[in-house]
Order: structure tokens, then C-alpha cells, then sequence
């Protein structure tokens, strides 16, 4: 999700309706008084979201956008063998 946003508590008191939309859409507000962040407007997880509820709350937050009909398909992964290399690879490099 998109890094929170940050408003007054003036602010947030005049705009409560919407910040609730912005929070329905899955945006964070942190509610400051004097410049000190004391309240955090997050959305509640009532129920598991489906695939396509997350991928539109993404978009929502700008996070991700759609995908381009012109463009060209992506690759096939690359097999990496034996199973569990690439890890073992990764963690020699982060013990580095």
C-alpha cells in the first residue's frame, strides 16, 4: 500500500467524509495536532478481499496500473535448478 498521508486534525476534522473515502479505497491517514502524529485513519479488514479487490485498491493508491494491450508478453520464468539454489545463492550474497 501507498505510505500514509498525513493531515492536521482541523484539517481532518473539516475533510472527515472524505478521508473515509480515501480510507475505503485502502489510503492510510496519519491525523497530526501541532505537527505530532497522534491518530492513524486505516481501513478495517472486515472480510478477505479477492484478487481483484486488492489489484483495484492498488490501482486506487497509484501503486499499480493496468496492463498496457500494445505491450509485449512477458517471458517465461527461468528455471533455476537444482530446486533451492537461487536461495542458498541469495543468502551467501546477504551473508557477505
Amino acid at each position: 500500500m501507498a505510505a500514509a498521508k498525513t493531515v492536521g486534525v482541523r484539517e481532518a476534522k473539516n475533510r472527515l467524509s472524505a478521508l473515509l473515502k480515501a480510507v475505503r479505497r485502502g489510503q492510510e491517514w496519519v491525523i497530526t495536532d501541532r505537527g505530532e502524529p497522534v491518530a492513524r485513519l486505516v481501513p478495517l479488514a472486515a472480510k478477505e478481499l479477492t484478487l481483484d479487490e486488492r489489484i483495484q485498491r492498488l490501482e486506487a493508491a497509484g501503486i499499480l496500473t493496468r496492463r498496457n494491450p500494445n505491450a509485449r508478453p512477458l517471458p517465461p520464468p527461468i528455471r533455476i535448478e537444482p530446486p533451492g539454489i537461487a536461495q542458498r545463492w541469495l543468502q551467501e550474497d546477504r551473508d557477505r
